[in-house]
């Protein structure tokens, strides 16, 4: 197995749908859907079904740690559960039948206790021989220190093994500073690594690049939501764009994005094969409703749709 992948923040996502949100009424919802969430936890989640396999990596503690570990079980997702004193947070995804609009309310993460906290970073430094990438990806729960992810990313260097992080705010910041193998940041994120509010479509590139002139990541792919993706190295820079769709949810899509990408890369493919991959994955989770991460064939279909159209748009480093 050659992908791990590390979720310190995870959720038990529960969603259902109501014909309309209304204040102050009592709202009949239909049956709920429960399932495992959480960054590291969808990308392990979405590799399976585009049939692949990793290790998960994730603290959880209570009756919601309980329930994720048996859905995890049934999708026959391979897990290294650390057990945690405080319960998992549970997240609520409402649909509005009427509508179609989406409401999605997070809870704060829970805790983690120093010695959690330790265990995780010692499951990184216990990882099998033959993992080769560790996606370590999500949120870090309330207290964790600012720089988890840049211990993450200075481990996995030790054991040779290709980091991915895919994060916000401080803890991304930190482990840019440490330097990684890759980088997914939406554009909101690729301003917060140059310490601005935002930036405009003709400054992208420019920044982007100097990220990796910087050695803050040997791979930047920067997820363009509707648009696609745009791949930075030192040597190219280029635009993944995918098919219009008919879009339901995207909740997912970033991380179903990630597992694209890893899967790909862990198969021995380039990195731009990898980032179309990664595209059509993340686009088709799209195409799913609620929770629903992707479907392969739909992820098939993409990637074959945008390979025909080759790459118009490429530039050199």
């Amino acid at each position: 197995m050659k992908i791990a992948t590390l979720t310190i923040s995870p959720a038990l996502d529960k969603s259902t749908t109501i014909d309309r949100l209304q204040p102050e009424k009592k709202l009949r919802c239909e049956v709920p859907t429960y399932e495992p969430g959480g960054g590291g936890i969808n990308v392990s989640r979405a590799i399976n079904i585009l049939g692949g396999a990793s290790l998960a990596i994730y603290a959880a503690g209570g009756p919601e740690g309980d329930r994720i570990e048996v859905l995890l079980d049934k999708e026959g997702v391979v897990q290294h559960r650390i057990k945690t004193q405080e319960p998992t947070r549970e997240n609520l995804l409402v649909m509005e039948s009427s509508t179609d609009k989406h409401y999605r309310f997070g809870m704060p993460g829970s805790e983690l206790s120093e010695s959690e906290l330790q265990q995780c970073l010692d499951a990184v430094r216990e990882l099998p021989d033959e993992v080769e990438y560790l996606v370590a990806s999500g949120s870090l729960p309330p207290g964790a220190p600012e720089d988890f992810y840049a211990q993450i990313a200075a481990i996995a260097r030790e054991k040779n093994v290709k980091c991915i992080i895919d994060t916000s705010g401080k803890p991304l910041l930190q482990a840019a500073e440490s330097g990684v193998y890759l980088m997914k940041p939406n554009l909101s994120e690729l301003s917060e690594l140059v310490g601005k509010d935002e930036i405009s479509g003709m400054e992208q590139e420019e920044i982007a690049r100097r990220i990796i002139s910087e050695g803050k990541a040997n791979k930047l792919i920067v997820s363009l939501g509707a648009r696609g993706a745009m791949l930075v190295t030192k040597e190219l820079l280029e635009y993944v764009v995918p098919p219009t769709v008919m879009q339901k949810s995207t909740v997912g899509a970033g991380d179903t994005m990630v597992a694209g990408i890893v899967l790909s890369l862990s198969r021995g493919d380039d990195i731009r094969d990898a980032v179309k991959w990664g595209v059509a994955a993340g686009t088709a989770a799209t195409m799913t409703p609620g929770t629903e991460l992707c479907r392969k064939e739909n992820v098939q279909e993409i990637f074959e749709w945008i390979n025909s159209k080759g790459n118009p748009d490429k530039k050199s480093g």
